[in-house]
């Protein structure tokens, strides 16, 4: 009996020893294992993260701007360096979180409690314009300092009123979708697009968004100011 337990707490001991450690220390956010960049220029930066259910990111930093769109459903809590975690709060698509950064930086942690993945896009503005720009495509759904987020709904068969963008942009399909493009000369392109997909812009352009489709869609457009 002595030799059997001698073996299990040996095990016990290996298995703790195998199992990933996550570490106190924080990383610029680019450099966080599970942020994978997806896109960066010289005006932003497109991370993408998928948090597995019961996993925590590293402690991580950001030092700009962030516009944070959710694309799954689950539970998850925020924890920033040397303090308490935070209670857990739902997650659901289309999700947008609005970070305008006080200090110098803000570090913190995420902790995916739910039993889905937390699938995020974290697009971060390189700078922060001394003097926006004033333009506007639509009403606002969310902004920074440093961005502005335009939110579009779309019924089957409904079209968006036709608005113009000036300054660079993002477009974050937060549903599945046949979605239709047109200009005011009456071009038009037609895309499948995924949970997830994006395309960034940097061209000034007047266009609506069509649901060409049969299901409820949603589209995100993120303008740089």
């Amino acid at each position: 009996m002595r030799l059997f337990l001698t073996s299990a707490v040996l095990v016990t001991a290996s298995a703790l020893l195998a199992a990933p450690q996550i570490p106190d220390t924080s990383v610029p956010v680019e450099q966080e294992p599970l942020h994978k960049v997806v896109l960066r220029n010289d005006l932003v930066t497109v991370m993408h993260l998928v948090l597995p259910p019961g996993q925590r990111t590293q402690y991580h930093t950001h030092t700009h701007d962030r516009i944070a769109i959710t694309l799954s459903a689950t539970s998850t809590t925020n924890q920033r360096m040397n303090g308490k975690e935070e209670p857990a709060a739902p997650t659901k698509p289309g999700d947008i979180g609005a970070l305008t950064l006080t200090d110098p930086s803000y570090t913190h942690r995420v902790h995916n409690v739910g039993k889905n993945p937390f699938d995020v896009l974290d697009i971060e503005p390189a700078v922060r314009p001394a003097t926006p720009s004033p333009d506007l495509a639509a009403p606002v759904a969310a902004e920074t300092p440093s961005a502005r987020v335009y939110d579009w709904p779309l019924a089957p068969g409904a079209t968006s009123v036709m608005h113009t963008h000036t300054r660079p942009y993002i477009i974050v399909s937060i549903t599945k979708m046949n979605l239709r493009m047109s200009s005011p000369d009456g071009q038009s392109a037609t895309h499948e697009v995924a949970v997830g997909d994006f395309r960034y812009i940097d061209a000034k352009i007047t266009h609506n968004l069509c649901n060409a489709g049969t299901t409820p869609g949603r589209i995100i457009e993120v303008e740089l100011k």
